[in-house]
């Protein structure tokens, strides 16, 4: 990666035009080839940008720009579109390359198969006397998340999300009506658990006698033993 601080302007030309008048920028020029043109503020998005697959060339200012102070051109294209970024360099302030090396990627808390987990080994945040009968629990038509027996021996869906909306409410919707085809687990009731559930779909649970669960995911994180833990 390379980053340059420099006093600069910025065209944009292609399917859209955009002009950025002259100012000091920084300039991350990134091994996938990309150019980001970012402020000192305002916001994390650059000002402008090209992403790949795309190149740049360095090249010299004609008489005219040279005169004006321009000390060369950064042109960026794209390969399949054809737009263009060009960056007239006035000054440069700062020029550094780094070798970053191949990124592990973000690595969230708190996505569904955490929660997934999390409520495995907690059955009781859904009811007292759950017990567990497997974590994705296959159909035809996808894996239910969790599948629960209560003790009259009914059999209980939950699916889990982070956020709740409609969608989820309709998934398991359609996977009650299969689980309810066996009689080996009918009677089958269904429970639509998630960090944030919207009210459009508790509306929706309702009227299809699915219940709601807001799950605690920090609570949830220290239940056990009554002191948070790492995962």
């Amino acid at each position: 990666m390379r980053l340059v601080i420099a006093r600069c302007s910025v065209d944009y030309t292609g399917r859209l035009t955009a002009h950025l008048p002259l100012a000091t920028r920084l300039l991350v020029h990134k091994g996938d080839g990309s150019l980001l043109v970012h402020s000192d503020g305002g916001s994390y998005k650059p000002l402008n940008w090209m992403s790949p697959p795309c190149r740049l060339d360095v090249e010299e200012p004609d008489a005219e720009s040279a005169a004006a102070g321009v000390l060369e051109y950064w042109r960026v294209t794209h390969a399949k579109t054809g737009d263009a970024l060009l960056v007239r360099i006035y000054e440069v302030l700062h020029d550094s390359s780094h070798e970053l090396g191949i990124d592990p990627g973000l690595q969230k808390d708190g996505v569904e198969a955490d929660l997934q987990r999390l409520l495995a080994e907690q059955v009781d945040v859904i009811g007292d006397g759950l017990t567990l009968v497997r974590r994705e629990f296959p159909t035809a038509i996808g894996p239910v998340d969790l599948l629960l027996r209560d003790p009259a021996g009914g059999t209980i869906a939950v699916e889990v999300k982070r956020r709740g909306d409609i969608d989820g409410v309709e998934q398991l919707t359609r996977y009650l009506e299969l689980l309810g085809r066996d009689p080996h687990l009918a009677p089958v009731t269904g429970v639509f658990a998630a960090q944030e559930i919207k009210p459009q779909a508790r509306v929706l649970a309702a009227d299809r006698g699915i219940r709601c669960v807001t799950l605690d995911y920090e609570g949830m994180k220290g239940i056990d033993s009554g002191a948070p833990r790492l995962f």
